[in-house]
């Protein structure tokens, strides 16, 4: 470390590069005066915001300069500041400090003579903290591109300003799990499978759940087994999968070559070199950890530095609340131990002293062997001979190492260790249902927060919101929902709430399963929060977004309007077409009654309310939805949420038209998204929409034809009284409308009342001679139904058909167009004839169509919307144009002057009108998909023109230009740049462009003749042409190259590929196309024109002067509500079914199968090597068992012989012993999964190392060595006395004899009652010994006198009871309430009583609850109560010279209307605002003082109630 903090100073345009090379200290040492001092966290200006953090800091400047800016105002390392000569050396032999670095690695002025007091070296006094000098990017030399992070830190810094540095400059999200990983830190051998198992289990927990991994950051033990997990996750998955947070916190001054991280104005990156051979006592960092802390204390080479830190930052961190999906959760923590040392079992004690659950990996050694193999032991039974036993054993290595006290803290720590059994969890290979260490992990902090104190059913609703937030559904299916618990469905609606934001469709369906009824979950409140809660990256918000800002702009006010459904319907609208009425319509009053539904314990925080109070009011308050499945349905597909989807369509009623609507929405969408993948997902979503679709009416179709055609036009409520059909329509579901069943229905449509069985010469022939309707050559659908039809209507029937409605209009329009032409060719006369006149009046009843079509609007649309829907149509376009044109030529005709160019713009109009007959054809199965291939190429033919005329013009300007000087008249400057070029592709190729068959008669010299061009340049003389021939030549022959052989073989080329693209679909597309003519004349007048206008007439009467609403030709049919009811439960029933079978299919899938196939022999080889496992596990346990037996026969036989011998029996001399050595050596083991006793024979909470209120550590008193009878010559507690200065009466602080002798013990002393309830106790040296044995810790601690402190407790309960005054009753017991209090300063809750004062009769802590009228009345109660406890009360305050006694009194109010309980609550107080007082529930989790709980217990059992 001989360049320990040294860098050259770096100018600001050097930060983007490498730290730069370091000068030598010797010639440069540093100042103190060089650095500043500045407070410890400052909030820079330039911070990182949040919404642009990312896992990985960006290398642009501006990032940079915050990060330099923050760092040193805020992070700090220590410096050592006077050097004193240490007796130990370097490595290398050279002198050092006492705080282990060399001279010359100090500051310059820590070497000058003493400037502090004394020669001692204190590293309180100088060690001083000074701004950091490494932070940055590391990047491991040699090992890939990789970059992490990296500071180095002052152990004194706090840990927020650290996690600030992670989640706000480095670009952390805060996690989901904290995951500690501790144990050996040297290496070690695990067992290859363990390995494997840890590894995978360790990364899988982290990737499923978003954790943080925190390790001690070095590249050896558990720390390398760690990192290596790490690399082998990243390499076998994608980029996105294999994000791990790993955090090493390692002590600065033990690693290895850090002086290449020292850089004051950050490394970015800086350049490590890991070198495991030249480390020596030091430590490098490990490659595979993404961020790393450096704790600093100043010194050097000393191990253990970071402890202190680290667990002050995870406590932290535990203590921080996340926001996720809707769900707020405390971030949990569980510390996962492998191997370990000494230090490591301070880790799990600390650990579990501080609740945190702890994983034992069993089988890796040391520590962690020693703790799993005793785990599941009574405490009694792990004695310091059994762990003495366990660490020779597994610590042969170093067993001498252990002293006789050094064993003693062992056990003690092992003992309160295994005592906390529901924070100890043990991984072991081969145990069931523990397989994978991520399970374990998880089981673990569900184990603990199961054993919890919550008040009520808290701790469920924690474990729930942990699944939620780390996506664990196979945890919740297995550890929360079982029969422990009854889930009400109201229970769930939150975490459903969050389960939806956060797209964890799994869980969706798992609550589900639990009975979430989606008709009570979703309310307009509901949907309202969800919407509110899109992701801002959707479309569907940006548009949600613009809507809210038009209305703000509408209503010109300052604040954005909030978001209401009527906002959602407005864009869902523009996404489902203006066919749907508005799905949720705009209310009358923008406020209405909020809902209610009670969700506990939940933060969904959404524009200053919560989602907890959304269900908060009376259920006569809720507003519930029409269709919920349809809103979540719609809220799912915006998002583009497959899976999530998924589940919910597959409990829709409406299943068809909801799967029809989500592919409308979804390519309408896929429009305007910009994102390519995106768009890819939601065209192929909307694909899958379809086929559902198509698969549930198939099934239908299959089963009842009738009723499967019903669907298709039944009018959806629930859809904006639409129909399948035209949904169908509307999103261009080529594959629904061409299906068959949909097909025979268009079909049945388009021949009306006739039977589809009829031919079309027979209709024809019937059309032209009606008489014959009258016999049997047409048949009817009805009279093929038996049910004869009279002859008017036979003839209503025949000639309302849409088949003969277009046949006659066909008809009628081939008649048309023969007297236009006609007239056109023959009869054009000056004055028009009768001829021309019925032209002109057919062509009026055509117009008056149009009129008609333009504005009927059977669904209210508005004559906006119906005439961009008309004329979107591209017939309608024609028949537009072709009116226009006609009217046009018309106008002219009329117009004596101008009566040729009418006839001219009428022979335009004529070719218009023809084109029109293309529209005809579409119905003909032939023809039609002919006419769509025509109108796909014409597109083609509009893009090749662009190609053409590129070369047309580049080549006829050059060809003019280099013929002919200065044409000037228009026409021919066209004719010769654009029509002889484009006539040349053709082959006509103009004759003197060679000048071989140049005429000069056959041009204008001048270019004064108006029928001739202009001559090309020629010889003044002789006439010749004198412009290159060779080039005009070189030219023509270029542009017929391209023009004629590569650009028509091009276009070629595309009618080819757009035909046969066509032909693949064109049945699909031409029967798609199909249902517009269809439609179009099933709602037409049945007269054809002109005689249509009798019908426009009848309709003109109607509308007008009766009033009678449109008749509503379109193909809806709006059912009774039983039959729908009727209808939607038999398309539910065959959805089921459809489903079902798709299910059968995947399993029958090949691919599928093989999957399946290599999961089970994966499973099978897993079990297998499971088996081997247990086998030996089995063995072992027999052996045991059998060892245990033979020990028992022993015991059994050694009691006969004794009891034979006090009969009178003399035994033999040649007696063989009764059991082996080895038997009795067995003695202190005992086989898993023994009970341990209901409760300890000694004081537990008196023994707690860490004494309450106090930096003092108890002596570690094992529970064998507890009693005052037995030998512990080692027992040398350390004393402590509190003194309390705001208590008139206490004893002696000092525990000076002189002081001591003027106590009298076992007697009342003056007002204080030292006399115990035990009776006499002993004295020694002037100190009481506590009775109960041994705490290690003399004195009286926080307790006022040595000896026994009076105590009271009452214990105030009732019955719990319903609304209706009933007893609830929990496992056939009753259920009590107490009542409890918080005090100030308190985090827990306790029961109304304390300390008594000496001569009081009244606790101090009930005063603080009553009121002082209420005093005597509640001193009557307590003797008319029962006692339940009397004696002495395991206290964490208790030592060996002063201990509490306490009588607990149990006051029960039994019936309801009890007058001393409603006085007892009418004069209940709190003097302090800080105190609380409450009515609890009773029972085993209530959150109170241990103690406290055993007297709760006791009044249960008396009371006979439920605990």
């Amino acid at each position: 470390m001989s360049a320990r903090g040294r860098c050259a100073k770096v100018l600001p345009s050097e930060l983007n590069k490498v730290c730069p090379e370091r000068d030598d200290p010797a010639t440069h040492p540093r100042k103190m005066s060089d650095f500043e001092v500045v407070p410890n966290l400052q909030q820079s200006s330039s911070s990182v915001s949040r919404s642009r953090r990312k896992a990985h800091f960006p290398a642009g400047s501006n990032e940079k300069e915050n990060l330099i800016s923050w760092i040193p105002e805020n992070i700090r390392k220590k410096e050592c500041t006077y050097f004193v000569e240490s007796s130990q050396t370097s490595d290398s032999g050279r002198i050092i400090c006492e705080c282990g670095y060399l001279r010359e690695q100090h500051l310059d002025d820590a070497a000058k003579p003493p400037i502090f007091l004394g020669k001692e070296w204190d590293p309180s006094r100088h060690i001083q903290e000074m701004p950091t000098d490494a932070f940055g990017d590391i990047r491991f030399t040699g090992l890939g591109q990789k970059t992490g992070k990296y500071v180095r830190v002052s152990s004194d810094t706090p840990p927020r300003v650290i996690y600030h540095l992670m989640t706000q400059h480095w670009g952390l999200d805060p996690p989901n799990l904290l995951i500690s990983v501790t144990g050996g830190a040297k290496n070690f051998v695990m067992k290859p499978r363990l390995k494997n198992i840890f590894r995978q289990g360790l990364v899988k927990v982290a990737q499923t759940t978003g954790a943080w991994i925190i390790t001690g950051g070095s590249h050896a033990g558990v720390m390398k087994q760690v990192g290596e997990a790490v690399r082998d996750f990243i390499l076998s998955c994608s980029h996105k999968e294999g994000e791990i947070v790993t955090i090493g916190i390692a002590t600065w001054g033990t690693v290895y070559n850090r002086e290449s991280l020292v850089c004051p104005m950050g490394g970015f990156p800086a350049e490590y070199v890991l070198d495991e051979e030249n480390q020596g006592s030091l430590s490098c960092l490990d490659s595979n950890h993404s961020h790393f802390i450096l704790v600093d204390d100043g010194t050097h080479g000393r191990y253990g530095v970071e402890i202190p830190l680290r667990t002050r930052l995870e406590k932290f961190i535990s203590e921080q609340t996340k926001v996720k999906g809707g769900v707020a959760i405390k971030i949990p923590i569980v510390c996962v131990v492998l191997e370990g040392g000494p230090g490591t079992l301070d880790t799990i004690y600390n650990a579990i002293t501080n609740g945190t659950p702890c994983v034992i990996v069993e089988g890796s050694g040391r520590v962690a062997d020693v703790i799993a193999q005793v785990a599941n032991l009574p405490v009694a039974k792990i004695t310091i001979a059994l762990i003495q036993k366990k660490l020779s054993v597994l610590f042969h290595d170093t067993y001498e190492l252990f002293t006789e006290s050094k064993l003693v803290e062992w056990t003690k720590k092992i003992q309160d260790i295994v005592r906390s059994r529901q924070l100890l969890t043990i991984f072991r290979e081969g145990k069931y249902g523990q397989q994978d260490v991520d399970v374990a992990i998880l089981q673990a902090l569900f184990k603990a927060s199961r054993n919890q104190d919550h008040f009520g059913r808290e701790n469920w609703d924690h474990q729930l919101k942990l699944a939620v937030a780390w996506n664990r559904v196979d945890i919740a299916r297995s550890e929360i929902f079982t029969d422990d618990h009854d889930w009400k469905p109201s229970d769930l609606h939150p975490v459903m709430a969050a389960a939806l934001i956060s797209n964890k469709p799994e869980f969706v369906k798992l609550f589900l399963e639990q009975g979430v009824r989606l008709k009570d979950f979703v309310t307009w409140d509901t949907l309202v929060y969800l919407y509110d809660n899109l992701a801002p990256s959707c479309l569907f918000h940006s548009k949600l977004q613009k809507v809210l800002l038009e209305e703000r702009e509408h209503t010109a006010g300052s604040k954005m309007p909030r978001l209401q459904m009527h906002h959602v319907s407005q864009v869902l609208r523009e996404l489902l077409g203006c066919s749907t009425q508005p799905l949720y319509p705009k209310p009358k009053h923008t406020e209405r009654p909020r809902l209610s539904i009670p969700v506990p314990h939940i933060k969904l925080n959404v524009q200053g309310s919560s989602l907890r109070s959304l269900y908060k009011r009376s259920p006569g308050k809720v507003t519930f939805t029409m269709d919920p499945v349809r809103d979540l349905l719609i809220w799912a597909v915006v998002q583009n949420r497959k899976e999530l989807a998924e589940i919910i369509w597959a409990q829709s009623q409406d299943c068809m038209a909801a799967a029809l609507a989500c592919s409308k929405i979804l390519k309408e969408l896929a429009k305007e998204e910009e994102d390519t993948d995106t768009t890819d997902d939601m065209l192929a979503l909307a694909e899958e929409y379809e086929h559902k679709a198509i698969g549930v009416f198939t099934d239908c179709y299959r089963k009842d034809e009738e009723r499967a055609q019903k669907l298709l036009t039944r009018v959806s409520e629930a859809w904006g009284k639409t129909t399948c059909l035209q949904l169908a329509l509307e999103a261009k579901n080529m594959n629904f409308v061409s299906h068959g069943g949909v097909q025979a229905f268009l079909t049945k449509v388009w021949w009306g009342k006739l039977s589809v069985d009829n031919g079309l010469w027979q209709v024809i022939t019937c059309m032209l001679f009606f008489p014959l309707l009258y016999t049997n050559l047409i048949t009817f659908s009805r009279e093929k139904r038996l049910q004869p039809l009279g002859c008017l209507a036979r003839l209503r029937a025949f000639f309302t058909a849409p088949i003969v409605i277009f046949l006659m209009n066909i008809l009628s329009y081939f008649t048309f167009l023969l007297l236009f032409a006609y007239v056109l060719m023959v009869d054009f006369q000056p004055t028009p004839s009768w001829r021309e006149y019925l032209i002109y009046f057919w062509l009026f009843s055509l117009v008056c169509e149009e009129t008609r079509q333009l504005l009927y609007d059977p669904d209210g649309l508005g004559v906006v919307k119906m005439a961009s829907l008309y004329i979107k149509d591209f017939w309608n376009k024609l028949d537009i144009c072709a009116i226009l044109v006609f009217i046009a030529g018309l106008t002219c005709r009329l117009i004596p002057s101008t009566l040729y160019p009418g006839r001219i713009i009428l022979s335009l109009a004529f070719i218009i009108f023809c084109l029109r007959l293309m529209h005809i054809f579409t119905v003909s199965k032939t023809l039609g998909p002919k006419i769509i291939i025509v109108k796909r190429m014409m597109k083609d033919v509009f893009f090749f023109l662009f190609l053409l005329a590129v070369w047309v013009v580049s080549f006829g300007v050059a060809k003019q230009a280099i013929l002919i000087h200065n044409e000037e008249r228009v026409e021919w400057l066209f004719r010769g740049v654009v029509y002889h070029s484009y006539l040349t592709i053709f082959g006509q190729i103009p004759s003197y462009i060679d000048g071989v068959n140049f005429n000069i008669d056959q041009c204008s010299p001048n270019g004064t003749d108006p029928y001739k061009p202009k001559c090309p340049e020629t010889n003044a003389d002789n006439k010749k042409p004198i412009f290159p021939e060779w080039l005009t030549v070189i030219l023509l022959c270029l542009y017929l190259l391209f023009t004629n052989i590569l650009l028509l073989n091009l276009l070629i080329a595309m009618f080819n590929y757009t035909f046969q693209q066509v032909q693949e679909h064109t049945d699909q597309i031409w029967k798609f196309q199909r249902h517009d003519l269809i439609e179009e004349y099933h709602g037409r007048p049945p007269a054809p024109p002109p005689l249509i206008l009798l019908n426009h007439l009848q309709l003109l009467l109607q509308r007008g002067l009766l009033r009678r609403p449109a008749t509503h030709h379109k193909l809806k049919e709006k059912l009774e509500k039983n039959e729908e009811a009727a209808l939607l439960s038999w398309e539910m029933y065959l959805k089921e079914s459809y489903l079902q079978h798709q299910q059968c299919q995947e399993k029958q899938n090949t691919e599928q199968m093989i999957r399946d196939i290599a999961q089970r022999v994966d499973v099978l080889a897993e079990l297998l090597d499971l088996d081997r496992v247990k086998r030996t596990g089995v063995v072992e346990q027999r052996l045991g068992s059998l060892e245990d037996q033979v020990h028992q026969s022993a015991q059994a036989l050694r009691w006969m012989m004794q009891a034979l011998r006090g009969n009178g029996f003399s035994p033999g001399e040649d007696v063989p012993p009764v059991g082996s050595s080895k038997a009795l050596d067995t003695k202190e083991m005992e086989l898993e999964g023994r009970p341990e006793e209901s409760r300890p024979p000694y004081h537990v909470l008196a023994r707690n190392l860490l004494y309450p209120g106090s930096h003092t550590l108890r002596f570690p008193v094992p529970d064998e060595k507890v009693p005052w009878e037995v030998d512990f010559p080692l027992y040398d507690p350390p004393a402590y006395s509190a003194d309390h200065k705001d208590m008139a009466v206490q004893d002696p602080f000092s525990l000076s004899l002189e002081s001591l002798l003027k106590i009298n013990y076992n007697t009342m002393d003056g007002l204080i009652d030292r006399q115990s309830f035990h009776g006499l106790y002993a004295v020694q040296d002037g100190l009481p010994l506590n009775p109960m044995g041994r705490t290690g810790l003399r004195g009286r601690g926080r307790l006022h006198c040595f000896g026994p402190n009076h105590a009271l407790h009452p214990v105030v309960t009732r019955w719990r009871r319903n609304l209706d005054g009933s007893i609830i009753r929990k496992s056939l017991k009753k259920m009590l309430e107490v009542l409890v209090a918080q005090y100030p300063l308190s985090d827990v809750w306790a029961l109304p009583g304390g300390s008594l004062e000496p001569g009081e009769t009244l606790p101090l802590k009930l005063k603080w609850i009553l009121r002082r009228e209420f005093w005597p009345q509640f001193q009557n109660l307590l003797k008319q109560g029962t006692e339940v406890h009397k004696g002495y009360l395991d206290d964490p305050r208790n030592t060996d010279n002063a201990w509490v006694e306490t009588v607990a009194i149990s006051v029960h109010f039994d019936t309801q209307n009890d007058v001393e309980m409603k006085r007892l609550n009418s004069f209940l107080q709190g003097c302090d605002p800080e105190l609380c007082i409450r009515w609890q529930v009773l029972d085993k989790r209530i959150p109170l003082h241990t103690n406290h709980k055993e007297l709760l217990h006791k009044v249960s059992t008396l009371l006979g109630a439920y605990y």
